[in-house]
């Protein structure tokens, strides 16, 4: 019994650090400020009403459902973009979605709580 859940640990820590891997960029705020003070374009992935309540400064609203029928938005793709949602997941996927079609410098922020000080 004891040797299961062990196994059990591991593997949902694995699948843990996996998932951080492939939704964090690893920046902090001081990198994500100085992105954003050279131009990068921030976009908000989260619903209309979650980006009413409250919103990074000067962020585009692009829902993650919107993401792929809206991609003229996110203009050339050698810019930097840098997405953010509530929590990092569904940033994560836009960044997969938008690197899957070219886009080369693509940063989830993770949540807005992630986001520097304005």
């Amino acid at each position: 019994m004891n040797r299961m859940v062990l196994i059990a640990i591991v593997i949902v820590a694995v699948l843990f650090i996996v998932y951080q891997l492939r939704n964090s960029s690893g920046m902090n705020q001081s990198g994500l400020k100085e992105k954003i003070d050279s131009g990068a374009l921030v976009v908000d992935v989260r619903t209309v009403t979650e980006f009413n309540s409250g919103h990074f400064p000067n962020a585009k609203n692009i829902p993650i459902d919107e993401v792929s029928k809206r991609v003229d938005e996110f203009g050339d793709k050698n810019q930097t973009i840098i997405l953010y949602c509530a929590s990092g997941g569904r940033s994560g996927s836009a960044k997969s979605f938008l690197e899957s079609i070219g886009y080369k410098q693509v940063i989830n922020a993770g949540g807005l709580s992630n986001m520097p000080s304005p």
